[in-house]
């Protein structure tokens, strides 16, 4: 595998196509943390690949999102206040949380069908997600990015207060030991299966980024 630690950066990265990878004969991993926010401002993949942007619950997933994703963003918090902004104030998230998910995996699942590049919001504990997107990825012949925001659980929770909206302790637990164990593995050398790249990120490297996308098809 290539590891790309801290270093100068160019502002634009290309991430090389599918062919260019097997001729390498390794995955890769970015670390661009600890740059002060001096890292790229875009990050670029090949056409009909599929991009995961994992971190715990308030690390500033869907925020980045939001701001840099250019393109096929798939993100269930979009579903969640779509569906707010429809049902009684009063109606407990809990109760209608079922039919969110459910909406909103009906909603990739449709973009994946069509073949189209995606940049799908990832909450870290669902492992079956990116086995399935790494699944549609291999079907489709191209790859699967994981994006990984690495904050502390102090920002993230803060990050929950700040948009009004936590998780449990309970569930932040679950958050921080799946989390945990992408970072540690992801340090060590070995990425999660299926994917063909990581690039690890601390909260000055996400605010840094402007876009996220995919070169045009040939």
């Amino acid at each position: 595998m290539r590891i790309q630690h801290t270093g100068a950066y160019a502002a634009s990265t290309g991430i090389p196509s599918q062919r260019a990878r097997a001729r390498s004969r390794g995955r890769l991993l970015r670390d661009l943390r600890e740059r002060e926010g001096r890292g790229p401002r875009s990050l670029t993949f090949a056409a009909g690949d599929l991009v995961v942007v994992s971190g715990l619950p308030g690390s500033g997933k869907s925020t980045l999102m939001k701001r840099a994703a250019r393109g096929g963003a798939i993100d269930s918090q979009d579903v969640r206040e779509r569906w707010e902004a429809r049902v009684p104030r009063l109606l407990p998230y809990a109760l209608y949380r079922p039919l969110v998910r459910i909406a909103h995996y009906a909603a990739l699942r449709r973009v994946l069908r069509s073949g189209a590049s995606a940049i799908v919001h990832d909450c870290g504990t669902q492992s079956w997600v990116r086995a399935w997107l790494a699944r549609e990825a291999r079907r489709r012949g191209r790859a699967l990015h994981l994006l990984l925001l690495d904050v502390t659980p102090d920002t993230a929770r803060a990050g929950q207060h700040a948009r009004g909206r936590g998780v449990s302790a309970y569930a932040f637990g679950r958050h921080r030991r799946a989390v945990g164990r992408l970072l540690r593995a992801a340090e060590s050398g070995s990425l999660p299966h299926g994917c063909a790249s990581v690039t690890l990120l601390d909260r000055a490297a996400a605010d840094s980024l402007r876009s996220i996308g995919f070169r045009q098809a040939a």
